[in-house]
């Protein structure tokens, strides 16, 4: 038997990235099949890659990076049409036409380069305009969003089809190119709290008769598609769950189209998410995902837990799909089958690992503490995944329990993942336990719980993790003594106000996490810069609570060891974030490691960055909970 936390294990912070690609986004064009791949040990760059006739190709060059930075966190920085690709490079944020006869630049060069940033955009149906979201960033620091057409003959010429609210997304054609409908909203909501869908015509390039068509303020719209006789569809949370509403166009009255106690799309927190097509639709519980078809019944029976980026053409359906066994890969089905399979058109990477390192995750409910959003009828909970240590070549001693990792996610808004997570994996092949946390405000539980972090953000969330370690320690499964917390971003907020405000954890990880609210409030991008107005309060006005909850203005209360890790570019969670809380940590004489990576942003995509902070952390809670880690 080997001590808990230093078992050997194949699993090392280098397999987290040697060979590693994300998968982020996928097309389907006629027969061929489009994709991005996100590669750690190129630097992070992502590539367009093309299946046509049972070939793959790279069809971006080697230096192309295709990465969108509206709203900053991205996504849809692509799309395919009949053989033609529309794509945004990181480098310059300029828009490009990408065909058999090359490169072409479709948008002017600014005098500020990577001022002018396009994201998620289609073409019109006659190939002539390409519509999408459009963000200027100007001198001053002022952001415009809006949505233009921009000609695809290399003219650069560019036209406003919608300005004057502060987001906009999702801008959809419909079939005979009359028509765009989009979803738009304004500060202070998020684009899951409140927004509206709308409604042009379109006129060579040009809107007209812009109206709004649903939109009652209390519910969260998103992805409008439309189908190919021209019907609109529309996803909502009015009913609670989002599901999918058929559009009324001359009313905007909504009829349901496919219902129930499921989401069936996630927090629109990137571009170019599509979790539905015609006739097809993904069905997300706290369980993980399944795919049903119009007419079926039953759902599709595939192996898998994650499904997204759903695309159907015909009786083709494309889409990326994971399991808690597996990384992200794509699949092709073929829905005239009887029983249709998936065709694996890109395969994970082969892990060469035993399942016996990958049993399924155990889902939990466990009872939390009451706040104020809590409904007085009825007792708190909160949810989670809990993974188990698991080694077939090692066992701990009987006579201790192991360390456990508290894992909170970001956004808040957000929801630990249900596919395999083989960073989660790395901890639990060498002894470790992790609990992924979907405290309050985590989405996949509807729209109540998704809201009940209103006004508590740095209270529930804290409550919540403190909970899980406590029902898993309680219940016997990890040793009370040994509870770490990490988390990045908002999950970083969360970790030091558990350390701040409470005791039972031993020692923190925080990765580019939020140490002062006022801080944040005053200081980060457009897209979240209202953010806290429901999480926390109104700012200035709320300035009192924002005091009271930021862990910077506690340090007193600060008494175990942290690591904190941070990219130097960040622009979400600026690096004197991070200092603030390194510094006043140092002034106590309180053991802190602070690691600065050079060239990363919000989240680490850097190989050789993502390898030194995780080999640090594991070694860092090493010293601190007394095991001896195997790197």
């Amino acid at each position: 038997m080997t001590k808990f936390g230093s078992w050997p294990s194949p699993i090392t912070a280098t397999s987290l990235v040697a060979g590693a690609v994300g998968i982020n986004e996928v097309v389907l064009d006629g027969g061929d099949i489009w994709w991005g791949e996100s590669r750690p040990d190129e630097g992070g760059r992502t590539a367009l890659m093309r299946w046509s006739d049972g070939q793959t190709t790279e069809m971006t060059a080697p230096e192309a990076n295709v990465r969108t930075r509206v709203h900053e966190y991205g996504g849809g920085a692509w799309w395919v049409q009949n053989g033609v690709c529309f794509y945004v490079d990181y480098a310059d944020q300029r828009l490009r036409r990408l065909d058999g006869g090359g490169v072409l630049f479709l948008t002017p060069e600014p005098e500020v380069r990577a001022s002018l940033r396009y994201a998620d955009g289609r073409v019109t149906p006659d190939g002539k305009w390409f519509v999408c979201v459009h963000e200027t960033h100007e001198a001053g620091g002022e952001v415009r969003n809006e949505i233009v057409a921009v000609a695809v003959d290399g003219s650069e010429t560019v036209h406003v089809l919608a300005s004057g609210v502060d987001f906009y997304a999702s801008p959809r054609i419909s079939p005979d190119g009359t028509q765009v409908a989009w979803i738009q909203w304004s500060h202070p909501n998020m684009p899951w709290d409140v927004t509206e869908l709308w409604i042009a015509d379109l006129v060579d390039g040009a809107a007209r008769n812009s109206r709004q068509l649903v939109g009652n303020g209390d519910e969260a719209l998103q992805e409008p598609q439309w189908s190919d006789g021209g019907s609109l569809r529309v996803v909502t949370d009015r009913n609670e769950w989002w599901n999918i509403f058929i559009v009324d166009i001359a009313t905007g009255e909504l009829a349901l189209d496919v219902g129930g106690d499921f989401e069936v799309v996630t927090p629109h927190w990137v571009f170019g998410l599509s979790h539905y097509g015609e006739g097809v639709h993904v069905e997300a519980t706290s369980s993980g995902q399944v795919l049903r078809v119009e007419g079926n019944g039953d759902p599709i029976a595939l192996p898998y837990t994650v499904l997204s980026s759903v695309r159907r053409n015909g009786d083709t359906l494309v889409c990326l799909a994971g399991s808690a066994a597996s990384e992200t890969e794509v699949i092709r089905v073929d829905l005239s089958q009887n029983v249709p399979h998936p065709h694996v058109i890109r395969a994970a990477r082969d892990l060469n690992l035993s399942e016996a390192f990958l049993p399924n995750p155990e889902a939990i409910t466990f009872p939390t503490k009451r706040t104020p959003s809590d409904n007085p009828n009825t007792d708190p909970v909160a949810h989670a995944l809990f993974y188990a240590p698991a080694n077939p070549d090692h066992q701990g001693h009987r006579s201790e329990r192991p360390p456990l990792v508290v894992l909170i996610h970001g956004g808040p808004t957000a929801a630990a993942r249900r596919q395999l997570q083989l960073g989660h994996r790395y901890w639990t092949s060498r002894g470790i336990a992790v609990v992924d946390v979907d405290y309050r405000g985590s989405t996949g539980y509807g729209r109540t719980y998704r809201h009940s972090l209103d006004d508590q953000w740095g209270v529930a969330d804290v409550a919540d993790a403190v909970a899980a370690a406590q029902y898993l320690a309680d219940r016997g499964d990890v040793d009370s003594d040994r509870l770490i917390i990490r988390g990045g971003s908002a999950g970083g907020f969360t970790t030091l106000a558990a350390l701040a405000f409470d005791d039972v954890f031993a020692v923190g990880g925080s990765r580019y996490g939020v140490a002062d609210l006022s801080a944040l409030a005053e200081d980060t991008h457009k897209f979240e810069a209202r953010y806290l107005d429901r999480l926390v309060g109104p700012y200035p006005e709320a300035a009192a609570v924002y005091a009271e909850r930021s862990p910077i203005n506690h340090i007193d209360k600060f008494n175990v060891p942290m690591i904190v890790l941070q990219g130097d570019e960040d622009e979400v969670v600026p690096p004197n974030q991070s200092e603030m809380i390194v510094d006043a940590l140092r002034s106590k004489n309180i053991k802190v490691q602070y690691l600065l990576f050079e060239g990363e942003q919000h989240g680490f995509r850097q190989a050789g960055n993502i390898v030194a902070a995780l080999e640090a952390e594991l070694k860092f809670y090493g010293d601190v909970l007394g095991f001896e880690p195997s790197l």
